[in-house]
């Protein structure tokens, strides 16, 4: 039997419209929740990105602004530019796209923003309180995971989750929140050795390491839950996952698309941890 499909994209829209409403309330109560993103060089993908993010808070009603600065900006000068948003009581979300050009160290930016203001969930104070199970901003792509996983009432107690990829971005962050649903969780990485012999335990497996039909049907437990997180682009322009899908699909219960899978939820949850950033963070 086929797996269910999980669609980022459908639930991307569900929570939008109920964000929306929040949006309203908010602006009633005279509070006009404001993303701004800085994006330095004109890096094609990175300007694809920002102007989905623009899109997206146009839909449901979030002010935005992009800050473009040039590609040999110096790293004061865009730390000075943060500065000055984190001062900025109209803004209450920062977002400044990565990659970044070499001259800029990419953890000195993350800890100059605001922890107040860390929509992407990066900043360590953030990191630390996800860690401890204590209200933060979630990294938005792990966090629309467990909310994909929760909106097909998918038990995570209990269960065994494996993680295959260990970024700062994904990998790790996944793993904690899978923790923190009370899952039992395994990383596996590029040094882990039988791979199969272990992602073949998982309940919950998770695909996050950027390589093209990482996981095949070798790798997966009859009636697990598949996540990929994977987005590559082959010769012919289309996108695909780290799963080999077709395979997948024949053994697995739940499985996300890619692409109309996670991505469109990262955004979706960008936009959540902004209306949070505008209620302020211990009040939401």
């Amino acid at each position: 039997m086929a797996a269910e499909i999980i669609s980022g994209r459908d639930l991307a829209q569900e929570l939008r419209q109920q964000m929306k409403q929040k949006v309203t309330e908010l602006n009633n109560q005279g509070v006009f929740p404001k993303l701004s993103v800085i994006l330095v060089g004109d890096n094609p993908a990175s300007k694809s990105y920002v102007n989905g993010k623009k899109k997206a808070c146009k839909e449901t009603g979030i002010l935005s602004d992009v800050i473009e600065m040039n590609h040999d900006t110096t790293e004061a000068n865009l730390l000075q530019q943060i500065e000055k948003l984190n001062e900025d009581p109209t803004v209450h979300g920062i977002l400044v796209q990565l990659p970044l050009p070499e001259q800029i160290r990419e953890q000195k930016v993350i800890d100059t923003i605001s922890y107040t203001k860390d929509v992407d969930g990066f900043h360590p104070i953030n990191i630390g309180r996800m860690m401890t199970g204590e209200d933060a901003f979630l990294p938005c792509t792990p966090y629309g995971i467990i909310t994909m996983l929760k909106s097909k009432d998918i038990s995570i107690a209990g269960k065994h989750a494996v993680v295959v990829g260990r970024s700062n971005i994904v990998g790790k962050p996944v793993g904690q929140l899978l923790l923190n649903e009370n899952a039992t969780v395994t990383y596996c990485h590029s040094k882990t050795k039988n791979l199969a012999q272990i992602t073949k335990q998982a309940d919950i497996l998770i695909a996050a390491v950027g390589k093209v039909n990482a996981i095949r049907a070798e790798h997966i437990k009859d009636g697990a839950v598949v996540v990929d997180v994977g987005i590559n682009r082959l010769e012919d322009g289309s996108l695909t996952g780290d799963v080999d899908f077709n395979e997948a699909k024949e053994k697995a219960s739940f499985i996300t698309p890619v692409p109309r899978g996670v991505g469109p939820m990262t955004i979706t949850m960008l936009l959540e941890n902004t209306i949070k950033a505008a209620k302020g963070l211990e009040n939401s």
